[in-house]
């Protein structure tokens, strides 16, 4: 007996989300760094007749801050509180508010002069690199603080490499990237921190004088008993070194007359450097305790719809009975033009306030931080603690955290910067990934370097500190702090 297969149709039912043309531009905007806005804003007046630049809006407000200043006792973070309605922009126009047209807007400086970044591409070009090794030397002349310090892991600036420059590059090559940066003047510049910062201007000033006991001992200060030294505690230093009080007293000038910030050595320009990074946001600190933020857009023009198009559009479907063909082609085009440059408008706007909106969270979270300037202030953050204080999607905050820079008193930084994981520790305290890292980094550069730690014992030891981490989330730590396996560090 023949035997078929029997076909069934069965209906499901599914919930999908399509997004309009008007989402997708507003996440497209949201995505886009400050320079790449007004490229897309002047290419949108071009493309459209019905759009146009609101030139009656003065140009020192185009891109002022909108919101109040936030102080210690206004921490009641409603971030409602900083927007106008959309029904309050009159004309489809993109006005700012709560500063009095006599207030002076701070440029953000840019000088003729050679610059902190152009005096340090100079000396790339004065190397035998390929131009591999050239473009990742400048890729990391731009990371850099104005201090002259490398904040940033290299296992992010890899990330970003394969991201945003579609460019794969290995841990090893970044490395020796960075040794080549670290050998340029003024020693110290490219250090990740102040005790590599210290060590490579005692290092480089060894080399020069050659075999210095007085250098070996400062390098032996730096290196072994950094703690000590960070704290003063001289007496302690001398005990287990065995240096003479002669000694001592050299050692002491010597380390004294470091420079704990070499970006600063390179003239004025110290925050006139990163000409080809442009902040999408500013925050300033006054002396009592007030933030202030800015949305870096004053180059975007603000804009309108241009008022013979609304008037040709009016007149047009005053007799809508008898319209020819050729109007209603008119009027269709009309409509078209008009809907989308008002979508185009309102997008811009909401973009404005998701940013805002996006940075104030920030601040509410690391306002240590940002008074202080102290990077062990920084607190674990995530994208999720962010959107759940706005109330945005953490797809939307991803996309705003996404090559954007803020201009601080302390420098100009990534916004992801300020993100990071967080570890529970025994006490059931909060303790930020970057905190972990750095202690671990302390442990191996005090760790006997004829017999390393192993990741194993490396777990047990923070774990001891209680930090309780298992093994191969060290072995993560290691990998992203660049730091060798046990065997390669003797």
């Amino acid at each position: 007996m023949a035997t078929g297969s029997k076909q069934v149709l069965t209906q499901t039912q599914k919930q999908m989300q399509i997004l309009s043309p008007q989402q997708l531009q507003l996440m497209r905007l949201v995505e886009m760094p400050v320079i790449e806005l007004e490229h897309e804003v002047r290419s949108e007046l071009y493309d459209n007749p019905a759009l146009e630049e609101d030139r009656e809006v003065p140009a020192e407000e185009a891109g002022e801050r909108e919101g109040n200043e936030v102080g210690d006792d206004e921490m009641d973070y409603n971030p409602q509180d900083d927007y106008l309605d959309q029904d309050d922009i009159p004309d489809y126009q993109l006005r700012t508010r709560n500063r009095s047209r006599d207030e002076q807007f701070v440029e953000i400086p840019y000088s003729d002069a050679t610059s902190f970044y152009d005096t340090l591409k100079q000396q790339v070009s004065e190397q035998d690199l390929s131009d591999e090794q050239k473009m990742l030397v400048e890729y990391l002349i731009g990371s850099l603080s104005s201090d002259g310090f490398l904040s940033r892991p290299l296992a992010d600036i890899q990330n970003d490499l394969a991201i945003y420059n579609d460019t794969d590059v290995s841990m090893t090559q970044l490395e020796e990237a960075l040794q080549v940066l670290q050998t340029f003047d003024p020693a110290g510049i490219g250090a990740r921190d102040l005790q590599e910062c210290l060590l490579l201007q005692i290092r480089r000033h060894k080399q020069a004088a050659g075999n210095d006991r007085l250098c070996d001992l400062e390098e032996l200060v730096v290196e072994k008993h950094f703690d000590d030294f960070k704290n003063r505690n001289w007496g302690r230093i001398r005990q287990q070194t065995g240096m003479s009080e002669e000694e001592y007293a050299k050692v002491f000038d010597e380390l004294t007359h470091l420079n704990p910030r070499p970006g600063a050595a390179m003239g004025e320009n110290m925050d006139k450097n990163f000409q080809h990074i442009v902040p999408d946001f500013i925050v300033e600190t006054d002396d009592n305790g007030n933030i202030s933020l800015q949305l870096n857009d004053r180059n975007v023009p603000a804009l309108r719809i241009e008022p013979g198009y609304a008037r040709q559009m009016e007149k047009l479907t005053k007799g809508k009975d008898k319209l020819t063909k050729a109007d209603k082609e008119a009027v269709a085009f009309y409509k078209e033009k008009i809907n989308a440059a008002q979508n185009f408008i309102s997008n811009v706007r909401q973009r404005k306030e998701t940013l805002l909106k996006t940075m104030w969270a920030i601040i509410h979270f690391q306002r240590p931080y940002f008074l202080e300037g102290d990077e062990s202030l920084l607190k674990p953050m995530t994208l999720k603690d962010v959107a759940n204080l706005t109330g945005l999607e953490i797809s939307t905050i991803s996309r705003v955290n996404n090559s954007k820079y803020v201009q601080t008193n302390f420098g100009i930084f990534p916004l992801k910067h300020f993100f990071g994981d967080k570890v529970v520790n025994d006490e059931g305290e909060e303790i930020a990934t970057r905190e972990i890292k750095h202690i671990l980094q302390e442990m191996i550069q005090q760790e006997d370097k004829a017999n390393p730690y192993s990741d194993q014992q490396l777990t047990e030891l923070m774990n001891q500190k209680g930090y309780p981490l298992k093994r191969r989330t060290i072995t993560k730590y290691r990998q992203q702090l660049n730091i060798p396996v046990a065997r390669l560090r003797k």
